[in-house]
């Protein structure tokens, strides 16, 4: 299995935590640095030259249309309700098509090396279903979590406090047919890829900002203002 030819952007949110400012706008089309954060999500797949790019939309999902109409981004609307992670990606198989794909969540500002980059110069499909983007607590912006992974030798991840996930990874998708709800986390794809000792980590060499909340805009603009 080659390396990844698809990239879906997690963009259906509701944006609860950003409101007031996703009163009137969802949350990917909320400006940081004078760019909408799904623009910032589409600067790190462009570098790929992918063949298939698919956007999810749910909340105000013609905005996000019309704002990425023209630029060779397939939509995957979910209604009438949010499909999370995990039914999200199930949904939008059709336009992806086969083999692993990158998913890239759209509420995050990144400093360093480009993510999606990375993760496919150490993709290896013979040992790994998923391949995960994970921040070291010291390096994570704006998040107040406890973090999500340990990361042992190997790579291999392991459920605790520690890592934070980023939002970023390489996902084989052939155990989505397995999972019948309609709107599920990504953690019923996961959870059987870690049980099988074949889900991965690489922490992050710069800086990540969760842009999740209104104050956590400043404190991205600051990050991209150093870059």
């Amino acid at each position: 299995m080659s390396a990844p030819q698809a990239a879906l952007l997690f963009a259906a949110g509701l944006g609860t935590r950003m409101r007031p400012l996703t009163d009137e706008r969802p949350k990917p089309l909320i400006e940081v640095g004078g760019q909408a954060l799904i623009d910032h999500a589409l600067a790190l797949v462009a570098p790929l030259h992918l063949p298939r790019i698919v956007v999810n939309t749910h909340y105000r999902g013609e905005m996000i249309a019309r704002h990425l109409a023209g630029r060779g981004v397939a939509i995957s609307h979910e209604a009438p309700e949010v499909l999370e992670t995990g039914g999200g990606l199930k949904q939008a198989l059709g336009l992806l098509g086969p083999g692993p794909v990158f998913t890239l969540n759209t509420d995050a500002v990144w400093q360093g090396p480009n993510p999606l980059e990375r993760l496919r110069a150490v993709w290896d499909p013979e040992r790994m279903d998923a391949l995960l983007l994970c921040v070291p607590k010291d390096r994570a912006r704006g998040h107040k979590g406890k973090g999500d992974f340990l990361l042992a030798r190997d790579g291999r991840l392991s459920r605790g406090p520690g890592l934070v996930y980023s939002g970023a990874q390489i996902i084989r998708t052939e155990g989505l047919a397995a999972i019948p709800e309609r709107a599920f986390s990504m953690w019923h794809l996961w959870q059987p890829m870690l049980e099988a000792g074949r889900m991965f980590g690489l922490a992050h060499d710069g800086l990540w900002c969760d842009v999740g909340y209104p104050e956590a805009i400043e404190i991205a603009e600051g990050i991209l203002a150093d870059v």
